[in-house]
C-alpha cells in the first residue's frame, strides 16, 4: 500500500479522502490556495502546501505545480476526488510519467469515456440501450435538421465534450433549432474548449439513476447497485438515495450487467459511475460514464458496507477487488442532502460570508462529510457545496423522517444555505411516494405552501429571532417593524422546529 497520498482537491472530499488515508495508515498531503489558508482540509492533513492564488485556475487547477508538490512531499499517490482534475486525462497521464500512482482510471479510459459522443458509441457497440439519436458531432444546420426529423422533436442537443448542464439546449419546434445549435456550440466551446455538439430524442419526464462500478486490474467487475438522482435543478444534483423507489431486484441486475458490459468494454479500471436516463415506463438508456469518484457514493456505502475510497486505494495498488458480486448485499435505505451555501429565498443564488456558528447533526444512523469549521470562509472561488447530510435506516419512509430530523439539527449561521429547501422535500408528498423524475423542482416551485394553521406561530419565531439578533448588536436601539411578510422558506425552517 502507499506511504503517502497527495490529494488534489479541497473541502469535504478532501476531508473524507484524508480519513481513509488515516485508516489505512498512510500519510495525507493537502494542497491550497490562499483562500483556504485555514481551511478545514489543511488543518486535518499530515501535511500542506500552498499552489497558488484562489482562482481555481491558479491553485487547484494547476498541474504542473502539483506534481511538483507531489514530488517535493514525497508523496507515491494523488487522489483527485472529484472535480477540478479527476476527470483529466492530461493529468492522470503526468501522474503516470512522474511515476506516481493516479488513484482513477487510466488515462485512455478517461479520454473514451469523457467524450460523449464516443461513450455514446462504445455503450452501443456494447449492446447496452441508448437514447434514439446521433452518435457524430453535428456539422451544420441542415445536418441536424435531417436527424431532428427522423427522429421526431422534442430533441436534446448536448456537448460532447463536458457536462455539468453545459452545452445542452431543449428543442421542441424545428423553428428553434438553429438558434438552440448556435448557443449550445458557444457555451460548450466557452466551458469545455470544444463546440462539437451531438443530438438525442428528449425522454420527457425522466428519471436519472446510475450504477456504481468497480474494476481491477485483474479484469474483475462488479456494480454496487443503482442510485436515484432525480432532484436536481439545472442539471445539478441535489438529492439523492439509495436503493431507488422504482428500480425491481431483475432491473437492478439488467442495468448493473449493462454498466458492467461498458466498464469492460472501456478497459476501466478502478471506480466509476454508469449514468442511465429512465422513462415513464421504466425503460434505461445509457446517457454517460463519470470517471471518477461521485459526491453521492456515501449512500451506496451506507446500503453495502463498503468503503469505496478504501477500494479505490487498494485497486490503484494492484490489489484484487476485495468482494466478488455475490459478496454485494444490500441492506436498508440511504439518503443524502447536499448542503450548499445557496440562497433558497433568492433563487438559489450563491452565499458568501463568514460562518459564525455551527451545529451539525449527529445520532444513530446519521453521517456528516463536511468540509468547514467554525469561523471559516466560504469564498465565491469554488463549488458552492458545504457538506452532505447523510442518513441510513431500515426502510424507505424511516430514512425520510430521519433526514427531517437531521435536517433540524442542522444550525449554521452567518451565511444562506439550502437546509431549507431539504426540509420541504423531506415533508412533500409526492417525495415520499417515490412520484419524482428530473422535474420536480420545476413542478414544485410554484407549489410551495406553508400550512396555514402553523403560519401565524412561524411568523412569531421569525420576528423573534430578527428582533433578538437586532438587540444583540444595538440592546438601547428601538427595533424596527419587519417589512412585508414572512418568506415561505424562512418559514418553513422555523416550522421544522416547531414541529418536532
Amino acid at each position: 500500500m502507499f506511504k503517502k497520498v497527495l490529494i488534489a482537491n479541497r473541502g469535504e472530499i478532501a476531508v473524507r479522502v484524508m480519513r481513509a488515508c488515516r485508516e489505512m495508515g498512510m500519510k495525507s498531503v493537502a494542497i491550497y490556495s490562499d483562500a483556504d489558508r485555514i481551511a478545514r482540509h489543511v488543518r486535518f492533513a499530515d501535511e500542506a502546501y500552498r499552489v497558488g492564488e484562489p482562482p481555481s485556475i491558479e491553485s487547484y487547477l494547476r498541474m504542473e505545480r502539483i506534481i511538483e508538490v507531489a514530488r517535493q512531499a514525497n508523496a507515491d499517490a494523488i487522489h483527485p476526488g472529484y472535480g477540478f482534475l479527476a476527470e483529466n486525462a492530461t493529468f492522470a497521464e503526468q501522474c503516470e510519467q512522474n511515476g506516481i500512482t493516479f488513484v482513477g482510471p487510466p488515462s485512455g479510459a478517461i479520454s473514451a469515456m469523457g467524450d460523449k459522443i464516443t461513450a455514446r458509441d462504445l455503450a452501443a457497440k456494447a449492446n447496452v440501450p441508448v437514447v434514439p439519436g446521433a452518435n457524430f458531432s453535428l456539422e451544420d444546420e441542415p445536418m441536424a435538421r435531417n436527424i431532428a426529423h427522423e427522429i421526431g422533436y422534442p430533441i436534446l442537443l448536448k456537448s460532447a465534450g463536458g457536462g455539468g448542464g453545459k452545452g445542452i439546449r431543449i428543442v421542441r419546434q424545428p423553428e428553434d433549432l438553429e438558434r438552440s445549435l448556435r448557443s449550445a456550440r458557444h457555451e460548450a466551446y466557452a466551458a469545455f474548449g470544444d463546440d462539437r455538439v451531438y443530438m438525442e430524442k428528449y425522454i420527457e419526464n425522466p428519471r436519472h439513476i446510475e450504477i456504481q462500478i468497480l474494476a481491477d486490474k485483474h479484469g474483475n467487475v462488479i456494480h454496487l447497485g443503482e442510485r436515484e438522482c432525480s432532484i436536481q435543478r439545472r442539471h445539478q444534483k441535489l438529492i439523492e438515495e439509495a436503493p431507488s423507489p422504482v428500480v425491481s431486484p431483475e432491473m437492478r441486475q439488467q442495468m448493473g450487467e449493462c454498466a458492467i458490459r461498458i466498464a469492460k468494454a472501456a478497459n476501466y479500471v478502478n471506480a466509476g459511475t454508469v449514468e442511465f436516463i429512465v422513462d415513464p415506463a421504466l425503460n434505461f438508456y445509457f446517457l454517460e460514464m463519470n470517471t471518477r469518484l461521485q459526491v453521492e457514493h456515501p449512500v451506496t456505502e451506507r446500503i453495502t458496507g463498503l468503503d469505496i475510497v478504501k477500494e479505490q486505494f487498494q485497486i490503484a495498488a494492484g490489489q484484487p477487488l476485495s468482494i466478488s458480486q455475490n459478496d454485494v448485499q444490500f441492506q436498508g435505505w440511504a439518503i443524502e442532502c447536499r448542503i450548499n451555501a445557496e440562497d433558497p429565498l433568492n433563487q438559489f443564488l450563491p452565499s458568501i460570508g463568514k460562518i459564525e456558528q455551527l451545529n451539525e447533526p449527529g445520532g444513530n444512523g446519521i453521517r456528516v462529510d463536511s468540509g468547514i469549521i467554525e469561523g471559516c470562509t466560504v469564498s465565491e472561488y469554488y463549488d458552492p457545496m458545504l457538506a452532505k447530510l447523510i442518513v441510513w435506516a431500515r426502510s424507505r419512509t424511516e430514512a425520510i423522517d430521519r433526514m427531517r430530523y437531521a435536517l433540524r439539527e442542522f444550525r449554521l449561521e452567518g451565511i444562506a444555505t439550502n437546509v431549507p429547501f431539504h426540509q420541504f422535500v423531506m415533508e412533500d408528498d409526492d417525495f415520499r411516494a417515490g412520484q419524482i423524475d428530473t422535474h420536480y423542482l420545476e413542478r414544485k416551485s410554484f407549489e410551495m405552501t406553508i400550512d396555514p394553521a402553523l403560519a401565524e406561530a412561524a411568523a412569531i419565531a421569525v420576528a423573534l429571532e430578527v428582533h433578538q439578533a437586532r438587540m444583540q448588536a444595538s440592546p438601547t436601539a428601538p427595533s424596527a417593524p419587519l417589512s412585508g411578510a414572512a418568506n415561505m422558506w424562512k418559514m418553513s425552517g422555523r416550522l421544522s422546529r416547531l414541529r418536532y
